[in-house]
């Protein structure tokens, strides 16, 4: 890692150094959390968690080869080279901040209520047309994953798209303070955290802290159609790039095509001129999603060809509107998280299904003082929407149930609503040796916490 010596880790984190002091001028190849990832020259941080601690593991890394370690508690012999520091969560943020002002790729920092994921999934292939990209894996978005990205950046990368996710007041300002990003994105603002922003003005003021440490004469990307973000009329000194349906936006697309599970075609609009896209993943957040793209493909220098080939080529992830058919039936798997107006999305993407269709609806979680209203609000919209059948799981999602029983029966529907206070019950009614759900597209929609992949893993 150029530049990144156990020196310059003992400037970023301010911690005393044991051993070898020839050590000090060396650079790491790389920094981990996990023992099972040392490697050859790297940097083990060792962290205290509810189960393990990480200190245990400090002579085996060095046994594996490892140049350093580093942690809280006092220096052992066996542990040197060893940096000794206050708090190991703190040291990596630091040095990850640090490494980071020497780095000269360019970082697009994703934040928003809803769709994070799927916006980065869609800004990295578009940038990959061109330029050697490195992304957010997995859920790696809060203040441990964001500077674990950031410390697989290699000089070799000359992107970086890093996704930014936050639930309370102060965390976006530390993430910015990392990721210190060139080009911003938000989404939109919807009702996600709730418990501890409180409302949509809350949310909007925590996520607007990405500016915070944005490059100077950085860009900034917004949902121009956002009621919120349209609000933001100017960033240090600079009016964003909106995008959206809206001919206002900078960036709009009409003319779009639905072609329900198997996506969307679209003709987008830019100063530059219009092109016409293919949008591989379903549902009408998707072309929000492909505009953002547009934006920071133009941002960067990228042809309006090579910006629609990133999109066409983009790919789903598993737990994000990920389409799994299976003999007899079809399953939408949105499981990895959930608050109203991402449901709702996903209710929107059910209901274009041909066919019979069933909603599994889970916990929606930190939802605060309007939890129950918000969870019948979406039992109400999958009745609306035409949902055939509609299965509750959760302590919270009674509401739903109660509320998708209701507006049916207001509105002289047929079709099935079931409620489960478990997953395993659920599981034992539906998903046993006779599988009740066949003939019919499955949408799996709950929050993280509720662990809706295991009805993923049943179905498929």
């Amino acid at each position: 890692m150029k530049n990144l010596t156990i020196e310059a880790i003992l400037h970023a984190c301010g911690g005393i150094f044991y051993g070898d002091e020839s050590v000090r001028q060396t650079e790491v190849t790389g920094v981990v959390l996990d023992s099972r990832k040392a490697e050859a020259g790297s940097l083990f941080i060792a962290t205290k968690g509810e189960r393990v601690d990480g200190h245990s593991f400090m002579e085996q890394v060095l046994q594996k080869g490892a140049l350093c370690t580093l942690g809280e508690s006092a220096v052992q012999e066996a542990w040197k080279p060893y940096i000794q520091v206050q708090d190991s969560f703190v040291a990596l943020k630091e040095i990850a901040a640090c490494y980071r002002e020497t780095l000269s790729a360019t970082v697009v920092g994703i934040t928003g209520s809803v769709g994070k994921t799927s916006t980065k999934e869609f800004i990295a292939s578009v940038l990959a047309q061109q330029f050697d990209t490195l992304k957010t894996e997995g859920n790696f978005n809060n203040e441990v994953g964001l500077p674990l990205t950031v410390l697989r950046l290699r000089e070799h990368h000359q992107k970086a798209v890093l996704e930014m996710g936050i639930s309370d007041f102060g965390e976006m300002h530390r993430l910015s303070k990392i990721a210190k990003p060139d080009i911003c994105v938000i989404t939109n603002i919807g009702q996600c955290h709730l418990e501890n922003l409180k409302s949509r003005e809350g949310i909007l003021q925590a996520k607007t802290e990405i500016f915070d440490f944005m490059k100077e004469n950085g860009s900034v990307c917004i949902n121009g159609d956002d009621d919120m973000l349209a609000t933001l009329h100017t960033v240090q000194g600079k009016a964003p790039v909106t995008f959206g349906l809206s001919e206002q936006n900078t960036i709009y697309a009409d003319r779009i095509v639905a072609k329900g599970l198997f996506g969307s075609e679209a003709l987008i609009h830019t100063p530059e001129g219009e092109f016409a896209v293919q949008i591989p993943l379903p549902g009408e957040h998707m072309v929000y999603n492909a505009l953002a793209a547009t934006a920071v493909g133009l941002l960067n220098g990228m042809s309006r060809e090579q910006i629609a080939a990133g999109i066409a080529s983009v790919e789903a992830v598993g737990g994000r509107s990920h389409i799994i058919r299976c003999e007899g039936y079809t399953v939408i798997d949105d499981c990895y998280n959930a608050n109203p107006v991402s449901v709702k999305a996903a209710l929107d993407l059910l209901h274009t299904a041909i066919g019979h269709t069933t909603a599994i609806l889970g916990d929606m979680f930190e939802l605060g003082e309007e939890e129950v209203s918000l969870h019948a609000e979406v039992g109400a919209y999958a009745a609306e929407q035409g949902i055939d059948r509609v299965i509750c799981i959760g302590e919270l999602s009674e509401h739903t149930y109660l509320a998708a029983k209701a507006k049916k029966q207001e509105r002289g529907q047929n079709g099935e609503v079931f409620y489960y206070p478990t997953k395993e019950a659920f599981l034992e009614a539906w998903c046993g040796t006779a599988n009740r759900l066949t003939d019919t597209t499955i949408l799996v929609k709950a929050s993280h916490g509720m662990a809706f992949e295991e009805i993923i893993k049943e179905l498929v």
